[in-house]
């Protein structure tokens, strides 16, 4: 196993549990100033508390999701979510990066037969779940051709004054994408999360405001509607892309999370991806016939056939919801307000919408 983000220690977690001998290479400590925060969704959270990762993660440290409300870049062009009207008891959470791993690291060290290495053992399955930057996967020539769409993410942590109540809020608006989750860190009940899609210009010109400018420019964007707001943390920025690897699986190995596939953080779907890699190739190696061996080809093929439809779905689905919202064109502005609109007044579909967000 290789990886040091959740992905990968999840996998190892998981797959331990089967029975199967481990060794986890590469689990680095996480980094004490990530500010990062991830969105899960109901079978990711299932799988963390299957793996008694769940429960360990400091309260203040996940953050239940109860209502999101999406605003288009014109009056009346919004779309509103709540866990209420799906019948659930909360839409997503909203986890610290950080402790997550932190949890999932602790679990990693007293898990039997799970072994962290710092050098590579021989295997009879590699599973590569090193990020997007995979150097196994480019040393084992398997291309990932990468689009850079020219924007950027930026992540802090803020603090409001106004209480978040478990609500999510997005702005698409020509040409970037912001998000304020709820998160109570710093603060319970008045921390958020930022992540704000950029040109890359634009994240230059904010990167380098001082503080005071920089909320300034967020408290504009999101026009106010998230109280006073002030930074409680640095500012993070990374290059934003889409990318496939073309073959999931090979001679002895297998690519989950980041190391296969990589798309837009606007629908807050990448990890809630890794980890459902990790849940059907546990699935598939423990259903597979007694006489295959754990590389069989023929399981992988299995395991392949399972994931590559769901993570092209969406990486369309991110990749054209991006480009309708950052098109500055007077056409595609009046549709996606109008799209908006029209689903929210649609009530089965946006349930549709909901669901499929939710991982149902």
């Amino acid at each position: 196993m290789r990886g040091a983000g959740a992905v990968g220690l999840a996998a190892a977690l998981a797959l331990s549990r089967q029975g199967l001998r481990v060794a986890l290479l590469g689990a680095a400590v996480p980094a004490a100033d990530d500010v990062r925060a991830y969105a899960l969704n109901r079978p990711s959270v299932a799988l963390l508390a299957a793996l008694k990762v769940w429960d360990a993660i400091p309260a203040d440290a996940r953050t239940p999701v109860f209502d999101m409300h999406v605003q288009g870049d014109a009056a009346g062009a919004v779309l509103d979510f709540s866990a209420w009207a799906q019948a659930v008891g909360e839409l997503a959470w909203i986890v610290d990066a950080a402790e997550l791993e932190r949890a999932l690291r602790a679990a990693a060290r007293f898990a039997p037969h799970l072994t962290l290495v710092d050098h590579e053992l021989p295997a009879t399955l590699q599973v590569l779940a090193e990020g997007k930057d995979s150097t196994t996967r480019q040393r084992l020539g398997v291309r990932m051709p990468r689009r850079a769409y020219g924007h950027r993410g930026i992540a802090a942590r803020l603090l409001s004054e106004q209480p978040h109540a478990g609500l999510a809020r997005q702005w698409f608006r020509s040409p970037d994408v912001l998000a304020l989750l709820p998160l109570d860190r710093p603060r319970p009940g008045h921390g958020l999360g930022l992540v704000w899609s950029v040109p890359d210009a634009r994240a230059d010109e904010l990167m380098a405001l001082p503080e005071a400018e920089f909320i300034a420019a967020l408290t504009d964007a999101s026009q106010g509607a998230a109280g006073t707001l002030a930074l409680a943390s640095a500012r993070a920025q990374w290059p934003l892309s889409v990318a496939q690897a073309e073959s999931l699986h090979g001679p002895g190995w297998v690519l989950v999370g980041d190391a296969a596939h990589v798309v837009h953080p606007l629908a807050g779907q990448g990890l809630n991806l890794g980890l459902a890699d990790v849940a059907a190739l546990v699935e598939v190696l423990a259903g597979r016939e007694a006489w295959r061996p754990l590389a069989d080809p023929k399981v992988l093929q299995r395991y392949a056939r399972r994931r590559i439809g769901p993570t092209l779905a969406m990486a369309h689905l991110t990749d054209g919801l991006l480009h309708l919202f950052a098109s500055p064109a007077p056409l595609a502005r009046e549709l996606r307000n109008r799209g908006l609109s029209l689903v929210n007044h649609l009530t089965p579909l946006k349930r549709l919408l909901a669901a499929r967000a939710l991982g149902a």
